[in-house]
Formats: C-alpha cells, structure tokens, sequence
C-alpha cells in the first residue's frame, strides 16, 4: 500500500535552510520513500515525540513523521541536522513545534 505524504510548512522551511542544494536533495528523495512501508522505516520515538518515527535522510540529517494508517497519511513534521545539546538540533526543534500548538496531528 502507497502512503500519500503531507509536508508541513515548516518542514519545508527547514529543508529550504539547509546550506547544502545535495543535502536538500537527499532529504527530499528520503521522505518520497516513505510512502512505501513507513513503519518498517526509522525508529519510534519516546517521551515528547512518542507517536513520531525517525529516520535518517544524509549523514546527521533526520526526518521526523507520523503515519496515519487509517487515511493512509505520512506527515512530516521536521527534517534537519541532529546536534545533540544544541538548539538547533532537530528533535529539540520538532519539541518546540509540537509544545507551542504549531501542529494539530491530533486528528490522526
């Protein structure tokens, strides 16, 4: 089964950041690949992000979904660099999105 994809806005500012055009590639060509078996892609993630899957795009660069099995939804909420202990590190990002109400995956 074909999962359709849902990038937030966000995401896609995310990826618009990132220096590198390649790197911006990969991270797109990545999350198209998702739409085959999601839930065999990634790892779960717990605590705050327990419901949210990552996997990883290029290097350090992750993506951050959540699957939807009954519309058969991927959204993807993130994709960036992990630094752990920095700011800008992607997991802390997605946190702030999901903690500030910018993202209503409630519904899925």
């Amino acid at each position: 089964m074909k999962y359709r994809i849902l990038i937030t806005d966000t995401c896609l500012s995310l990826i618009g950041k990132i220096p590198d055009k390649k790197i911006q590639h990969t991270v797109l060509n990545r999350i198209q690949k998702l739409s085959h078996e999601p839930d065999k892609q990634g790892k779960k993630l717990v605590k705050d992000l327990s419901g949210f899957r990552s996997v990883h795009a290029a290097g350090r660069y992750r993506i951050i979904y959540k699957i939807d099995k009954q519309t058969v939804i991927i959204y993807v909420l993130a994709a960036g660099i992990r630094k752990e202990g920095d700011k800008k590190d992607i997991y802390k990002i997605a946190k702030r999105l999901l903690n500030a109400g910018l993202l209503d995956l409630d519904e899925t």
